[in-house]
């Protein structure tokens, strides 16, 4: 058993907390993991996890051995770069997280060409419209849409994505059409919320005459999906707000119209982020690139299909 793949098991074990999850990240069963982590306590001739069968916490030998196990992989990840960078055949594994609706709109369609492409190099691709970890949870790049919220990290922007407020014709029917971001307030619309663990208090930025403005809009409906959103706007249930891209089927159908136009949200930033030791690997790299170009272009066509009130 390779001693390289205990250390990476118990990475992964640590920053996860859970023989299970680390597992499955993995993808080897629990009784691989668990002899893995055995078998580097056996080397070490110590103990690296306290275990219950409730929980699992790193000894201080454990604590200590993790930051010199981090420099060690790090270590190896940037040689085998280097010399797959000379070669020009990078081959591993690459750790992406998305948005969801960035994920499966933008991302997930164009990985099959870039796998073609790079045959040596796998995806693992992570959904989730929560905000993530790079470091703890062991990803190469992560795409967001927004304001990062960690400024250690290294930033590549990809597009400036316009956002609008929309409902659907029977939703209007039923509420009315609201001109503003205060109407959606002093009307009391149902505004169809994005909501995850450790999300900000609701606040939609909208663009007035004089400059951005953050209504405090509310509603009866929340959700961490923003296709669920999507899908409840569809049905009538209320308003949401969402970038373009994700709806211009649906706004150029009719089947979701624009609402506040006199204040529409303000652009939010789609780009991607990731540590400077990973932009030195060259399937990190070539995985940004080629993305970057694809979601750009994909940004802009749907963002030109879509005629807004201006």
């Amino acid at each position: 058993m390779s001693y390289l793949d205990n250390i990476r098991t118990f990475v992964r074990v640590y920053e996860l907390g859970s023989m299970s999850a680390a597992g499955r990240d993995l993808r080897i069963s629990p009784a691989v993991t668990s002899s893995r982590i055995s078998s580097l306590e056996e080397h070490l001739n110590v103990r690296l996890f306290q275990r219950t069968t409730r929980s699992l916490t790193a000894t201080e030998q454990g604590r200590a051995f993790y930051t010199g196990a981090v420099a060690v992989l790090e270590a190896v990840d940037e040689a085998e770069g280097q010399v797959a960078g000379i070669t020009d055949n990078p081959k591993g594994s690459l750790y992406v997280a998305a948005p969801l609706g960035v994920g499966r709109r933008l991302i997930a369609p164009c990985v099959p060409e870039f796998a073609g492409n790079y045959p040596l190099i796998d995806i693992r691709l992570r959904l989730t419209d929560r905000k993530v970890d790079l470091t703890t949870e062991g990803l190469d790049i992560s795409f967001f849409l927004g304001e990062p919220a960690d400024s250690n990290l290294r930033i590549k922007q990809i597009a400036d994505c316009e956002r609008v407020l929309v409902a659907s014709p029977d939703y209007l029917a039923k509420r009315g059409h609201p001109v503003d971001g205060d109407a959606l307030i002093s009307d009391n619309h149902n505004c169809l919320n994005l909501r995850y663990p450790g999300a900000p208090e609701f606040q939609w930025r909208l663009q007035l005459p004089d400059g951005p403005k953050r209504f405090r809009v509310s509603g009866r409906y929340e959700c961490d999906d923003g296709d669920v959103l999507t899908g409840w706007a569809l049905s009538g249930e209320g308003i949401a707000l969402k970038p373009v891209f994700e709806i211009a089927e649906h706004l150029n159908a009719g089947t979701l119209v624009p609402v506040a136009e006199k204040t529409p949200p303000v652009p939010v930033q789609m780009a991607c982020l990731y540590t400077h030791r990973r932009r030195q690997d060259p399937k990190t790299r070539l995985f940004m690139e080629f993305m970057t170009a694809h979601i750009g272009a994909a940004v802009k066509a749907a963002q030109t299909s879509v005629q807004l009130p201006r």
